[in-house]
């Protein structure tokens, strides 16, 4: 069996030293792909992927990578889509795992608020700040990947 590899789409990800610590738990590989370089840890299993400035060309590039044997970090969920096509997990930053019954509301969810937003002049907001307990329950959930990933 070969290591699963985490894919981290890395330019908004609020957990990167979270995943260095449980890929080197279950000795994992790591792509941290991003439009700008990020310091990564000196690891033989962790890499950086830097991609060109292009929309969408890291979203591209993790997409085209990822496989049954792939972990995505992503919170974009059409990238989301496009790797649970590929056979990979998908989690974002929270532990909330996408799957095949949860992505075809996501992604209608999303067109609503694109919809929603483009009515509304400079009003917005984002998502709430990230807290403490989104980081255990993010940490809780790839661990449970990882342990399912091994079976």
């Amino acid at each position: 069996m070969t290591a699963p590899m985490i894919l981290i789409d890395a330019d908004a990800c609020p957990v990167k030293e979270e995943i260095y610590r449980v890929a080197d738990r279950y000795k994992a590989h790591v792509r941290v792909v991003s439009n700008s370089p990020f310091r990564v840890p000196v690891s033989e299993r962790v890499k950086r992927v830097v991609v060109d400035d292009g929309f969408d060309a890291a979203d591209d590039w993790i997409a085209e990578n990822a496989d049954a044997s792939s972990v995505v970090i992503t919170a974009d969920i059409l990238l989301a889509e496009r790797c649970l096509k590929a056979g990979a997990r998908v989690l974002k930053h929270d532990g909330r795992e996408f799957d095949a019954a949860s992505i075809g509301s996501a992604i209608a969810t999303r067109a609503i608020m694109e919809d929603l937003r483009a009515g509304m002049d400079g009003a917005g907001g984002g998502p709430p700040p990230f807290s403490k307990t989104d980081r255990s329950n993010f940490l809780q959930a790839l661990d449970r990947v990882m342990v399912g990933m091994r079976r």
